[in-house]
């Protein structure tokens, strides 16, 4: 398996615009894949912002009271926003199977490999996008979204949990098209945890996702 050292860990501390980070990834993106730059995982947090994935239908937009961004990654409308952390992952594919499928599950892995470390179970479904656990009511909520575009075989996008964004803000759209079931945070839950302690049992889950990824080279 790779070095995580070969690969940038870069950590944003104020929250970043959303169409300034599609920039830096698409420029990021054509780096990896020219040769040109490492490989790299990135955490950080928006401003409030709507973003529109490729099959994000129109009258899933309620309450537009946020910017609306064409993100270009598959999925349909996510908020992003202050308490709400989201991982952006740019690997190079080509040298790790070129299977878009096995790195999507691997994500999901991660995040919910991360989250059992605060004591929340979590699970996805096949027909539902995100990253699902059990709300406050008892009942099924989302409390993490996935998005992701692979260019050239180089990926882009990742995923977000909610550590504790004001949860009102995703009532202005369909969560990922799901009207049946509500949204969650870890604050929603009752755990209160700072973004950098989120970001440690990221970094401490990843030899476990970079090695899924590169099970086909054993």
């Amino acid at each position: 398996m790779r070095e995580l050292e070969q690969i940038e860990w870069r950590v944003a501390t104020d929250p970043v615009p959303y169409r300034e980070a599609l920039a830096a990834m698409e420029a990021r993106n054509a780096a990896i894949q020219a040769g040109e730059a490492r490989e790299l995982l990135w955490h950080l947090e928006h401003p409030p912002v709507y973003t529109a994935g490729t099959s994000a239908v129109a009258g899933e937009l309620l309450d537009p009271r946020f910017e609306v961004v064409e993100a270009g990654r598959g999925g349909r409308y996510t908020y992003h926003g202050p308490g709400q952390r989201v991982t952006y992952v740019l690997l190079d594919l080509r040298t790790r199977g070129k299977d878009v499928r096995r790195f999507v599950h691997a994500l999901e892995g991660w995040a919910a490999a991360a989250l059992a470390r605060f004591g929340v179970e979590s699970w996805t479904v096949p027909e539902r996008v995100g990253i699902w656990t059990t709300g406050p009511d008892g009942r099924e909520a989302k409390i993490g979204a996935i998005g992701v575009r692979v260019r050239r075989w180089v990926t882009m996008h990742g995923f977000a949990v909610n550590l504790a964004p004001d949860l009102n803000h995703f009532t202005g759209i369909v969560p990922c098209g799901i009207e049946e079931f509500g949204v969650t945070s870890l604050a929603d839950l009752g755990i209160a945890l700072a973004p950098e302690a989120w970001d440690e049992a990221l970094r401490a889950e990843a030899p476990a996702f970079l090695a899924a990824l590169d099970q086909q080279d054993t």
